[in-house]
């Protein structure tokens, strides 16, 4: 192994910032040539990358052009005005194009007789200033409300004083008795509040809404909830990047107790929520019956992984002594360039960026349709076509891009640790380190980045389509056999997942190490991790563990937060689309900001492993770590050493027990 090095000196010459040294040809005879060349890696990857993005541009322009997120958002009646807004005439539409600034509500004439024909409502459907708080039994108290409030509630071209005159004012004012309504924050519109009313109103309106609609009316219904869970997931995940960087082995002992207690808090609340719904469900609302499901699933999932959580947590136990060690040498590394903890800061307002963009050609492309005029002058849209396949190339968009830019984060902060730690003088640390990480990653390794990413990408996209395809089986009829093979697909892809995210962290790592391609950087790392020390490996296992419970305890307390907020919300909202983007959120929160620790935890394992390769400790050759972090690691082999002897011992006692007569 020692054999592959043939010069003694691994440092860059003097004065050489990291990343530039002597020639290639200079090393032609070792493999690890840490900080000593750079070059391009994986430029085809980055053109790619930039034709993947051309396409992404081509959508944003069509959904700009060909949608309408305004429909979505606060409602249209059915002469194509969005209400709340300044409209443009429609041709053939006499009643379109009408100012409704004023008017922000929907009020559907018949809501206690709704009926779906050729997929649309019966009902005429009208922009309303307020909806009507209180019943109306003749069309004299529709016309007084009307006086009184500004607000018209019969056919735009009959004017309030013809209401008890118009020989048609049957067909062109709302069906009598009006129910009294109130505004709901699902498309503004005006939901009838007596129960008779109300279920007919719900299973026909809320159950015929396409499940895309429904899920972002729901996402938008509750956008207020949503933006302030997330800010606490925020305001946690700094808590836990601050109780990592100053940790003692008090803090270990309550963040442990903490995550015990919202897992087991978490679980219960899923399990009684699930109870309380069975025992008070409305059948009619295809809402309610989702939000049962989906509950039951998180119970599910919840459970399960609770009870292997704890159990880790109990097997793992004694290691905490060590695991506050590792995490003072881990901040004894950070320590050499502190703005590494403020690496996640940047990457989240670059996230938060790319996915408000994201949501907001998502809108636009759920509402893009072409008017046409059908019978009486009402206005529909008719779905554009190849809208679903726009869908789901920016669905890959999404996940693609974000990866990318989570890669970008990894190989920053890679990049300033091995700068840091293949350096001669310790008592001269070199100079912005961040800075030359960054330059290192925009001159030479994007397109290696770009790679791993879409390594990344790609387990995913089977997934969701299996996910799409289990949703849209649900409720037919399948056999045992169908559902043991999707959920070993999914089993197995999350493990594929998993893997592969390992993966691209130590290729990340090698190539900010070597200036080497993906695949050649992560064979390398593949090949020297495997002589590892088994011992340390368990240890640096260990604190990943660690660092992931302090995501899952990010992920419990904002969950159960949005347990709480939802639950008020039940029947006109799917909110477990709504939780599970705030659990997806708060775990992408607490990744940005923890991952800083987990990256510097493999990064240092990976330089050390390099470090072992090609020195061995003597004059000539000495380590490149600190005195610190070798004294850390030799107590890890006595201490193992200790353990491996008392087991040999016992083992031979064993062996040597003989088995006496009983007197």
């Amino acid at each position: 192994g020692r054999g592959w090095l043939r010069s003694t000196n691994l440092g860059p010459p003097a004065g050489a910032p990291p990343g530039k040294g002597l020639a290639a040809g200079d090393f032609r005879q070792r493999e690890w040539r840490p900080q000593l060349y750079r070059k391009c890696t994986d430029t085809t990857w980055l053109f790619l990358f930039f034709l993947f993005w051309t396409g992404l541009m081509f959508i944003t322009g069509y959904s700009v052009a060909a949608g309408a997120t305004g429909r979505l958002l606060f409602g249209y009646d059915s002469f194509g005005n969005v209400c709340g807004q300044k409209n443009s005439p429609v041709e053939g539409a006499p009643l379109s194009g009408q100012d409704m600034t004023l008017k922000k509500h929907v009020f559907f004439m018949n809501s206690c007789h709704l009926e779906v024909k050729d997929v649309r409502l019966s009902s005429t459907v009208l922009c309303v200033a307020s909806c009507p708080g209180e019943q109306l039994d003749t069309l004299e108290e529709v016309q007084l409300f009307a006086d009184n409030n500004g607000s018209f509630l019969c056919v735009y071209s009959l004017n309030s004083v013809n209401y008890t005159q118009n020989p048609n004012a049957d067909s062109l004012c709302p069906r009598l008795p009006v129910p009294p309504s109130k505004s709901f924050p699902l498309f503004n519109r005006c939901v009838p509040q007596t129960p008779e009313c109300y279920s007919l109103f719900a299973s026909v309106l809320i159950n015929d809404v396409d499940i895309l609609h429904r899920s972002l009316s729901g996402i938008m219904s509750g956008r207020d909830t949503i933006l302030g869970l997330c800010i606490f997931a925020l305001a946690l995940s700094l808590a836990m990047m601050v109780t990592f960087r100053f940790i003692t082995t008090l803090l270990v002992h309550i963040f442990i107790a903490l995550i015990i207690m919202g897992l087991l808090f978490v679980c219960g609340v899923l399990w009684w929520l699930y109870y309380d719904y069975t025992h008070d469900l409305s059948i009619e609302l295809d809402t309610e019956r989702e939000n049962m499901k989906c509950l039951l699933g998180f119970a599910l999932v919840s459970t399960v992984s609770t009870a292997v959580l704890l159990g880790l947590i109990f097997v793992l136990r004694k290691r905490i002594k060590l695991t506050v060690e590792l995490f003072q040498v881990i901040n004894k590394a950070i320590s050499n360039s502190p703005f590494l903890l403020f690496q996640p800061l940047w990457t989240f307002a670059i996230l938060i960026s790319f996915w408000v963009f994201w949501m907001a050609v998502l809108l636009s492309l759920g509402t893009a349709g072409a008017a046409r005029v059908i019978e009486g002058g009402q206005v529909d849209y008719q779905p554009l076509v190849g809208i679903r396949y726009m869908w789901w190339y920016h669905l890959i968009g999404l996940i693609w891009t974000s990866e990318f830019i989570l890669a970008c984060q990894h190989m920053t902060v890679a990049g300033a640790l091995v700068t840091c730690y293949f350096n001669r003088n310790k008592n001269d640390p070199p100079d912005r380190p961040i800075l030359w990480s960054l330059s290192n990653l925009f001159r030479y390794h994007q397109g290696t980045a770009i790679k791993g990413s879409f390594l990344i990408t790609v387990t995913r996209i089977p997934r969701t389509i299996l996910m799409y395809i289990s949703s849209a089986l649900e409720g037919k009829q399948r056999g045992l056999w169908s559902r043991c093979v999707c959920r070993h697909c999914f089993c197995c892809s999350w493990c594929l997942d998993k893997c592969l995210r390992q993966l691209n962290q130590n290729a990340y790592t090698t190539t900010a190490i070597n200036g080497t391609d993906f695949c050649t950087s992560a064979q390398g790392a593949l090949q020297l991790l495997s002589k590892k020390s088994s011992h340390l490996t368990s240890v640096q296992c260990f604190g990943d563990f660690v660092i992931f419970l302090g995501k899952v305890l990010v992920v419990c307390f904002t969950v159960f937060g949005g347990l709480m907020a939802f639950n008020y919300n039940r029947a006109l909202q799917v909110w477990a689309i709504p939780l599970l983007l705030v659990a997806f959120f708060a775990y992408f929160v607490a990744q940005s900001f923890l991952s800083v620790f987990e990256t510097v935890l493999d990064a240092l394992f990976l330089c050390f492993a390099v470090d072992l390769e090609t020195n061995d400790g003597s004059s000539e050759k000495p380590y490149f770590m600190d005195q610190e972090f070798l004294s850390f690691v030799k107590r890890i082999n006595r201490v193992n050493t200790v353990r491996a002897r008392g087991a040999e011992h016992a083992s031979r006692n064993e062996e040597g027990a003989e088995l006496q007569p009983v007197v």
